[in-house]
């Protein structure tokens, strides 16, 4: 009698276990489902690629936080830049539908020098994250990012995209370690304001406009053994061409070459502020000049 007691008390403990395990499973599972637990938005198909949101950790001052668009591209395919060079589109982002979301500032990555039939683009093959912002209207409070984004994709022929994206990211920050680091190495080439001593750095600029074909020179000065230097021009809503390396120029920088079609198009320019993205393997910076 003893015996069967005490196998009844000890089945009765047994019970109780696996009780309290399939509760706590259970409460886990519960967790794991809740709308917004998911650390990114997961993958959306669009032609010959594919992207995501993913979420990082606070922006320095803590006034934000860091989410980021990560587009995956098939072989051969490139999409654009901000200024897209002769030929393509820039992307387009539209957050008007999220939540508690004040702005939701997207940065570009220092971009690639695509050659292709129309002339020079200037994009990003393979894979590219776009570092974004994201501000809140409510401190402490989540946010929901809904992303409606347009954009290009090329090989052969140019493809328009168009995806729909939604995250929310909690009041407090707790991202993967893997898209954390992610977002950082992108950021980590998001071109920096022009410092004082420091390169590459606008070395000079002159404007040979009385020619037939007009031509701005244009001198960078890199670090010392850098590679894969670049120099890419934003005017704005205007269009300028191309800058071409053209060896050597003074003091021992690189000078590039814009060459005008014609005066008309040197006018369309006069009075703008141009901003010049310098590129190396060091890293990118950019600095502002007027075209007088």
């Amino acid at each position: 009698m003893n015996g069967f007691k005490m196998l009844k008390t000890k089945m009765k403990q047994a019970a109780q276990l696996v009780a309290t395990v399939g509760l706590g499973l259970l409460a886990l599972v519960s967790l794991m489902a809740q709308p917004g637990a998911a650390a990114d938005s997961g993958w959306v198909e669009a032609a010959d690629s594919k992207l995501r949101l993913i979420a990082g950790g606070e922006t320095r001052g803590g006034e934000g936080v860091w989410a980021g668009i990560e587009m995956r591209m098939e072989p051969g395919w490139k999409t654009y830049w901000k200024v897209p060079g002769d030929t393509g589109v820039p992307p387009a982002f539209d957050w008007s539908g999220s939540k508690n979301l004040k702005s939701a500032e997207v940065l570009f990555p220092a971009p690639k020098n695509i050659p292709d039939a129309g002339g020079q683009a200037y994009g990003y093959k393979g894979e590219v994250v776009f570092p974004v912002k994201v501000t809140p209207e409510q401190e402490g409070e989540p946010v929901t990012l809904n992303l409606t984004m347009d954009f290009g994709l090329c090989k052969d022929i140019c493809i328009p995209n168009h995806v729909e994206l939604s995250l929310k990211l909690p009041a407090e920050p707790k991202p993967s370690a893997a898209d954390s680091l992610m977002i950082d190495r992108y950021l980590a080439w998001v071109p920096k304001p022009v410092e004082q001593g420091a390169l590459p750095e606008l070395a000079g600029m002159e404007k040979r406009f009385d020619k037939l074909e007009p031509e701005l020179l244009i001198d960078i000065r890199y670090p010392e053994g850098a590679e894969r230097t670049d120099l890419f021009i934003d005017a704005g809503e205007d269009y300028i061409p191309p800058a071409m390396a053209e060896g050597e120029g003074k003091d021992g920088a690189k000078r590039f070459i814009v060459t005008f079609r014609d005066k008309d198009e040197v006018d369309d320019l006069k009075g703008e502020t141009l901003t010049f993205t310098m590129v190396s393997d060091r890293g990118a910076r950019e600095a502002k000049r007027t075209l007088e």
